[in-house]
């Protein structure tokens, strides 16, 4: 395997610091996303810990929030229209409405000055990186966001960075 291409799918930790100050390579055609690297390393999905900091709610929409894990602030947009977007059409209708299902509790869940935990695809939306999220946990542990803190440095340091380039 192409040890570029190494985290692709991977859920990797980061702080906010980190995925701010990603490289984006545009794509050559318009259907194709923009590439995101760490060091030379393509990274597509992220996982982050911080307190709820912004909140915009269009129904049936989406969900826009900030979270802030004292390096940084992340937007993230966690989408609504399961029903119309053409991206969820070719998806079985039973998965849809679990997916539906899940969103609505994560809207529910999701409150300023709640620390939680985001997972998501890295995206790209006016020229800021962003997290369409996945997946999202309100911690209850206080401990969570230095947890994560320590798991981000030591990752970078035995996984993320092992063998790359510094760029």
């Amino acid at each position: 395997m192409d040890q570029r291409h190494r985290l692709y799918n991977t859920y990797v930790k980061l702080l906010a610091f980190d995925l701010l100050s990603l490289t984006q390579t545009p794509s050559h055609s318009f259907s194709e996303a923009i590439s995101f690297s760490r060091k030379g390393t393509l990274l597509s999905r992220i996982e982050t810990v911080g307190t709820v900091t912004y909140r915009e709610l269009k129904p049936g929409k989406f969900l826009k929030f900030a979270i802030d894990d004292g390096t940084g602030c992340i937007s993230c947009v966690l989408w609504l229209n399961h029903f119309s977007s053409t991206y969820f059409a070719r998806r079985s209708p039973p998965d849809v409405r679990l997916i539906a299902e899940a969103a609505n509790r994560f809207v529910a869940e999701i409150r300023l000055g709640s620390v939680a935990r985001v997972r998501g695809r890295i995206t790209n939306y006016r020229g800021v990186v962003q997290i369409t999220v996945s997946d999202v946990i309100v911690e209850r542990d206080p401990n969570a966001e230095t947890l994560h803190w320590l798991h981000c440095i030591s990752l970078a340091r035995k996984c993320y960075d092992v063998g790359t380039p510094n760029k």
